[in-house]
């Protein structure tokens, strides 16, 4: 239960909070900083934890259970806090893009839930190699948007999250829809 991929999972849920606090002040930069190495981090920790299972022999339900999880804690957080935090003119996801958020956001939850019901059925739904693509797309989003409030004199980088996160926003949608229509073959 206590493996080591388990335990990297359990790092990236109990880090959440750490990385809250660091994105909390919009214009604490070394807190943005300190915000994207965590992130980059705990994205690290993401791949490993599935790698070392696989590697090692030791996925667990622990695990399997665990890590979306974590991967939607994370990707919740930060969103919310790109999102929310506010002072004076400095925000990272304002407008516009904040439907692109919101579309990631849903998505998350809507795709959380079907998981969930087509379990109590015993059918899976495996991950599409659209989906991971997504997934890239929305990493490098958050971590450049994070950046972008270490660095804010680099607007390009601000620019390279916000394409990104509409892009990710995109392939987010077709994947729910794949999934939603995979999921409504087994709905009454």
């Amino acid at each position: 239960m206590l493996s080591l991929p388990n335990l990297l999972t359990l790092s990236r849920i109990v880090a959440v909070p750490a990385l809250v606090a660091l994105l909390w002040w919009p214009s604490w930069h070394t807190g943005f900083g300190l915000a994207f190495a965590l992130y980059c981090l705990m994205g690290l920790t993401d791949y490993f934890d599935g790698y070392l299972a696989r590697a090692q022999g030791t996925v667990s339900k622990l695990g399997v259970f665990l890590d979306p999880i974590a991967d939607k804690i994370m990707v919740a957080a930060v969103i919310l806090m790109l999102v929310g935090t506010r002072h004076n003119d400095i925000a990272v996801i304002t407008g516009v893009h904040i439907i692109a958020a919101l579309i990631i956001l849903l998505r998350e939850i809507a795709v959380s839930g079907l998981r969930e019901f087509l379990a109590g059925l015993q059918v899976s739904l495996p991950v599409s190699r659209l989906a991971k693509w997504k997934t890239a797309l929305q990493l490098v989003s958050f971590g450049a948007l994070i950046l972008a409030g270490a660095l804010p004199a680099l607007g390009w980088i601000k620019l390279v999250g916000l394409v990104s996160l509409w892009g990710a926003a995109a392939l987010t949608l077709i994947t729910g829809w794949d999934y939603l229509r995979a999921g409504l073959r087994h709905m009454d």
